[in-house]
């Protein structure tokens, strides 16, 4: 891999290099950028925003580089004269910090993928994100980075306008240079995904499919391996952490000739409505070490009050790998036998669990489906649908279809099943019906997993073609088929038929194989 240009000298400044989980936590304390809760993790607010900021990503747009880029809403060019002028502004305000902290790791569990990454921030907690979301080296000097990330977290653009940003903040990433320029968002995780953007460049390169999904493998049978695919509020963090399963990873992972390994050292999980009854070991895992964003402490006990959405819905933890009990460390495993992509539909009418057929599995990756609930986003104010390529569009920067290629290529060759879970309503939408329980959820997964399900007799669904199980352990059969939840049938295939015309409206965007593309929904 090529190494970055980046020289990272900051001269007169004390730069300290991969503090221990400690001296950070102190050092955090000490300079107000957090308070230790009742738990012991980090707790601290980014903010005016906390959450990613898609508007305000850009990628440096070179001669090397613009033919491999799918250019639009997601990937915004910068001029490679702007990019310098940003990274200058960022790294003279860098300079007149009295300190700076440095984290040297590595991105990617399997040594012969792996890329270095050198993220030098102006505050410690930031630090000990990074140092918890990455793969420790213990190296302090003499570390050569791939990628370089400066986090110049508090400095706001002036003269944004005349630099072709949307705002006074941005993320700008060169792919040609290897470099990261953070300014004005203390979002932790703008540094995660901005070199998840890279691995997903970077990996195809050596014949590695990159994938946002969660891993993990059987305690008793190494070849049994399980990737889910989704978007945020899926369940893809929460399904993964299973105590019979010990987790690969719960969010980056790259899929080799050879098998699966995380991209990361750490896990990102949302907060929002956490509790130890129904996720017990993310519960678990927030502890000394583990950072929470955004999370409300009551005043007096300190204690994280994981149902109070006031500073945001999007509350999230940050902690190793290594916090999950019998977690694989390192984290690598081998092929998956199941591949199974979540959809929260939150309009009632997807089934709970279906099996795909390979030009289903490559139909539904492509759209990468979900719902946004009201309240969520500002605007929204009943369900709306939201497609996703490849359940991770922010991140993907080539074409969306050399990812779905990539994943039937993977999927044919290992026989891999490719599943699709609704972990959304049942028995009408959203307001209406209700959602389906976690034990359900759960039950079809083992079912899946343990080979049980691929055992059920099956039927096509009317309207979206889906292979419905005639039954499911531990599960009742009556909801397996979401038609027969509703009580009013006709608005059953009224909203059905509703949803399936936007999947034909998004499905348009891509350029498919036919076979591909009459695997999805019939429209009326």
């Amino acid at each position: 891999m090529k190494t970055a240009t980046h020289e990272l000298n900051f001269p007169g400044i004390t730069v300290y290099t991969n503090l221990s989980t400690e001296r950070l936590v102190e050092l955090s304390l000490e300079r107000g950028e957090g308070v230790l809760a009742s738990n012991g993790a980090l707790c601290c607010d980014t903010g005016e925003r906390t959450g990613r900021s898609p508007k305000d990503k850009f990628v440096e747009d070179t001669p090397a580089i613009h033919d491999a880029i799918d250019w639009g809403k997601v990937n915004q060019p910068i001029s490679p004269e702007n990019f310098s002028k940003i990274e200058a502004l960022a790294t003279e305000y860098m300079n007149t910090k009295n300190e700076l902290f440095r984290f040297n790791g590595y991105a990617g569990a399997d040594e012969r993928y792996r890329l270095n990454v050198s993220v030098v921030t102006e505050e410690a907690w930031q630090s000990l994100f990074a140092a918890t979301m990455f793969i420790p080296s213990g190296i302090t000097e003499g570390f050569d980075p791939n990628w370089t990330i400066i986090d110049a977290c508090n400095l706001k653009i002036e003269d944004w306008e005349s630099l072709g940003l949307n705002s006074d903040m941005c993320i700008i990433q060169s792919m040609e240079q290897k470099k990261v320029i953070i300014c004005g968002t203390r979002y932790a995780g703008e540094i995660k995904k901005s070199i998840f953007y890279a691995m997903n460049f970077d990996m195809t390169a050596v014949n590695v499919f990159p994938m946002h999904c969660s891993a993990n493998v059987d305690k008793e049978d190494e070849t049994n391996v399980a990737l889910f695919f989704g978007l945020s509020g899926t369940g893809k963090t929460t399904l993964s952490a299973d105590p019979n399963r010990p987790l690969i990873g719960d969010d980056e992972h790259g899929w080799s000739d050879d098998g699966v390994f995380n991209f990361e050292g750490g896990c990102y999980a949302k907060c929002i409505e956490l509790s130890k009854e129904g996720e017990p070991q993310i519960w678990d895992a927030i502890k000394f070490g583990a950072v929470l964003e955004n999370v409300v402490l009551e005043k007096d006990t300190l204690i994280p009050d994981y149902d109070d959405g006031s500073n945001t819905e999007n509350t999230r933890v940050a902690y190793p790998v290594s916090y999950i009990p019998d977690a694989k460390i390192p984290s690598v495993c081998g092929h998956p036998k199941n591949v199974i992509f979540l959809t929260a539909d939150a309009f009632g009418v997807l089934p709970p669990v279906s099996k795909l057929t390979s030009e289903q599995a490559m139909y539904y990756f492509i759209n990468g489906y979900t719902s946004k609930l009201a309240g969520t986003e500002a605007g929204v104010t009943e369900p709306q649908p939201f497609f996703s390529p490849c359940y991770g569009g922010p991140f993907l920067p080539r074409p969306p279809m050399e990812y779905a290629n990539w994943l039937a290529k993977r999927v044919k060759d290992q026989d891999a099943n490719v599943w699709l879970l609704n972990t959304g309503w049942t028995g009408g939408g959203y307001g209406t019906g209700s959602r389906f329980s976690l034990a359900w959820t759960r039950a079809f997964v083992t079912a899946i997993l343990d080979g049980s399900l691929s055992d059920s007799e099956f039927v096509a669904h009317d309207i979206f073609g889906l292979q419905i199980p005639t039954t499911a352990p531990n599960v009742p059969s009556e909801v397996l088929d979401p038609c027969q939840t509703w009580g009013d049938k006709e608005a059953y295939v009224t909203t059905a038929q509703a949803l399936a015309d936007k999947f034909r409206a998004n499905d348009k965007n891509y350029a498919m194989d036919e076979a591909v593309r009459s695997a999805g929904p019939n429209c009326a």
